[in-house]
């Protein structure tokens, strides 16, 4: 199952923790690819991955978080809290 299908699917403890396990595997492999094959300075690595420290990483998150009040603009008003966090997470890797 690819990582934004797994985001949609997150409904409780447990869909939540297999996205977050699907999320580090992701980055583990785009880890790997970056060391044999790295990505220029500007854009999204091969994996699609926009934020490749902790530091941007959660920088990022915590933009998305503010810019959309937390999902609120983009039709999470409904969702889980576990939902948005995953959807925090997974914008931490994407979000510019």
């Amino acid at each position: 199952m690819k990582l934004h299908d797994l985001l949609e699917s997150v409904t409780d403890e447990q869909s939540f923790l297999a996205f977050v396990k699907a999320l580090r595997e992701d980055r583990e492999i785009e880890a790997t690819a970056e060391k044999a094959s790295p990505s220029g300075p500007y854009g999204p690595t091969q994996g699609g991955w926009e934020n490749v420290t902790i530091e941007s990483f959660l920088e990022s998150a915590c933009s998305w978080a503010e810019d959309t009040g937390f999902g609120e603009s983009q039709d999470l008003s409904d969702a889980s809290p576990l939902r948005k966090f995953a959807t925090f997470l997974y914008l931490g890797k994407i979000y510019e």
